[in-house]
């Protein structure tokens, strides 16, 4: 599709300009006939840049998903329910916000004679493969109104889900910014007048608190590198991560690793390929191409290369639990209901039950680790002043005792 700049007539005799996107400049005409205009001229017009922040939220989508599900359960033609949706969108976003930009060049290229699956696919940025390919396989099975309507249940879980996680993230960022913010005060400023009081009562110092004073001098000296080499260390190794292959398929392998970060994680991608590979196969899409199209959903390269794997050997001939099972990166519960699915031949529901169970084992174990962190905070907030209290209080206190009455 290119745009055009052109300039028509409408009814009354006005001239109007503006830009469309178009195949070519019969379909240019075609479809200002559709909108009651007639093409006066036109010429290629270059595509304004989109600025990064015009991006669609996930809340958009679901607004997407629901509304022309009820639409097109309804009964309402697909134009019909997109017309709706942009004229209603009018009100509550700004002119020319993204999602309505995207939906009013759906209708064009819907009006253009394109199906629904293949517009979206010209948004890439917004539908990805997979929304894309379960909307074209509803349009075959004539199912489209319930895949809309798993789509919109999908991305509610995603979304609940990432507002499960913002929330076990947010808190522990917080804290850590307040204590590095009173680490600093403690040592820049206030530890120093104590400890030279302390040397000015004479005697020898305590092993802690001579390791109070090093560390004192240390944030004192070097501030700007305690500040600046987070900032760095996270720059580089996000450049070194752009660059090289090896370095994201190590780093994700060690996300799914990590402690108590690690399982909670992997439960997630879990439940996400479970939920969407459930979706695309009761769609009618093959496995195959469910697999192919979950080596996108699960976000992690590990997983993706086990479901790499996992279609390779499908693909010469082995079955689907023994090629998972041979894939390297799902647990046993996995290969057991994917063989409960294969022999019932009810694979969907076998895996929509495994995408149940991690769901609530997710939040579950996200409810605790948010109830271990206030306390492990604290705890170690209450170690750092403890240990400056008896390194500054300690030589106190044997001086005290020192003296003879």
């Amino acid at each position: 599709m290119a745009l055009f700049a052109y300039r028509a007539m409408n009814a009354a005799g006005r001239r109007l300009r503006g830009t469309m996107d178009a195949a070519n400049s019969a379909d240019l005409e075609l479809r200002l006939q559709r909108m009651a205009l007639d093409l006066i001229d036109f010429r290629p017009a270059r595509r304004p840049p989109s600025p990064r922040r015009r991006v669609v939220e996930r809340r958009d989508l679901i607004t997407f998903c629901f509304h022309m599900e009820q639409m097109t359960g309804a009964g309402v033609p697909i134009l019909d329910g997109l017309g709706d949706l942009r004229d209603s969108m009018g009100a509550g976003h700004k002119p020319g916000g993204r999602m309505r930009d995207v939906i009013t060049d759906l209708i064009e290229s819907i009006e253009g004679g394109l199906p629904l699956s293949t517009a979206l696919g010209h948004h890439p940025a917004v539908f990805d493969a997979t929304f894309t390919s379960l909307i074209a396989a509803g349009e075959h099975s004539g199912k489209i109104a319930e895949v809309l309507r798993n789509l919109s249940e999908s991305l509610k879980w995603q979304d609940e889900l990432a507002a499960h996680t913002k929330k076990i993230v947010m808190y522990p960022a917080m804290v850590a910014v307040v204590v590095g913010a009173v680490t600093f005060f403690l040592m820049i400023y206030l530890v120093p007048q104590l400890t030279l009081f302390i040397r000015n009562m004479g005697g020898a110092l305590p092993l802690h608190t001579r390791a109070l004073i090093f560390v004192s001098n240390i944030f004192i000296d070097y501030w700007y590198v305690l500040l600046l080499a987070p900032v760095a260390a996270t720059l580089g190794l996000r450049l070194w991560l752009r660059k090289s292959a090896a370095a994201r398929h190590a780093a994700d392998g060690y996300k799914l690793r990590l402690w108590l970060v690690g399982p909670v994680l992997h439960k997630i991608i879990l439940a996400r390929f479970a939920t969407f590979f459930a979706l695309m196969y009761a769609s009618g899409i093959t496995i195959l191409e469910c697999i192919r199209l979950s080596e996108g959903i699960a976000g992690n390269r590990v997983v993706a290369a086990g479901l790499q794997r996992a279609a390779r050997l499908i693909s010469e001939g082995q079955g689907v639990t023994a090629a998972f099972a041979q894939a390297g990166v799902f647990p046993p519960l996995v290969i057991r209901m994917l063989k409960v699915g294969e022999a019932t031949g009810a694979l969907d529901l076998a895996l929509r039950n495994v995408s149940y169970f991690y769901n609530r084992e997710v939040k579950e174990r996200i409810e605790k680790v948010q109830a271990m962190i206030e306390p492990a905070m604290t705890v170690i907030l209450g170690l750092l002043l403890g240990w400056i209290m008896l390194s500054v209080l300690g030589p106190i206190y044997d001086t005290i005792g020192a003296i003879k009455l």
